[in-house]
């Protein structure tokens, strides 16, 4: 019987061990025996970086979509500047010098123009009464009418007193009296502003309606009882203004006390 040569059986048997060989007769190692275990390492890594791709495509729309959010946003904080509210704040500052026209038009003393500059001056004072109530009601509080509306109120006030002053109606004192105050508790809020903010009171309400009273009985050319009466409307406004500027006054105080001692208290926790 042929035996198998040693040679011929370790190299069969060596064969086997090396496993299958390719076409070209070369023994294929284990990572050419596995070419899906690569085809998924490669799939794998591919699949990482489309995500990671998309992952930061995502970011830089939610970024470009987050930045148009914002101006969008500014737009619509920009476009409620023109509400009803604002825009009545508006005309009453275009109010104040076709009122002072009409005051003293036709040298100051005609009772014709001084009546029309009553309407003008009633119409402003209306606006006041409204332009507020509307922004706090229906929400439409903004920077521009937070700042528009005390320079209107003063401005048209301011403007009255003035000019009845200059045509010898008022005495100067009372314009001085009025305006001092009314622009000393203005800066008085700006200074405590920071311990707090100075509400308005019924007095100051009360204030503000005897005066536009009393300047429109002054702006019409009464005589008579009426002329007697607005003095005496004027007296009121005057007690008023004085009173409610030393309440202001009082409670800004009050407000500052309490802000530093808050402040010192917290101060004292933040060290110990």
């Amino acid at each position: 019987m042929t035996g198998v040569p040693a040679s011929a059986a370790g190299g069969s048997s060596g064969a086997r061990r090396a496993g299958p060989r390719g076409p070209s007769g070369s023994a294929q190692g284990p990572a050419e025996r596995t070419p899906s275990g690569g085809a998924a390492e490669r799939g794998t890594a591919e699949r990482g970086a489309t995500e990671q791709g998309a992952a930061e495509r995502g970011a830089t729309e939610g970024g470009v979509a987050g930045r148009g959010g914002k101006i969008a946003a500014a737009a619509v904080n920009q476009a409620s500047v023109w509400n009803v509210a604002n825009l009545l704040t508006m005309l009453r500052l275009l109010l104040v010098p076709a009122f002072v026209a009409l005051l003293l038009g036709n040298g100051g003393y005609d009772p014709a123009w001084r009546s029309f500059a009553w309407a003008a001056f009633a119409v402003a004072m209306i606006t006041d009464l409204f332009d507020g109530h509307l922004a706090r009601t229906y929400n439409l509080v903004t920077d521009f009418g937070k700042i528009a509306d005390p320079i209107a109120d003063k401005a048209i006030m301011g403007a009255a007193l003035i000019c009845l002053s200059a045509l010898g109606d008022l005495p100067w004192w009372v314009t001085a009296v009025i305006l001092g105050r009314e622009l000393g508790i203005t800066v008085l809020r700006f200074v405590v502003i920071r311990y707090g903010v100075i509400p308005a009171s019924r007095g100051g309400k009360l204030k503000t309606l005897t005066q536009g009273i009393a300047v429109g009985m002054y702006v019409l050319a009464l005589t008579g009882p009426l002329a007697t009466l607005r003095f005496w409307v004027m007296a009121a406004a005057v007690v008023l203004t004085v009173a409610t500027g030393l309440d202001y006054v009082k409670q800004a105080i009050v407000l500052r006390r309490q802000g530093i001692a808050e402040r010192r208290a917290a101060l004292k926790e933040t060290e110990g």
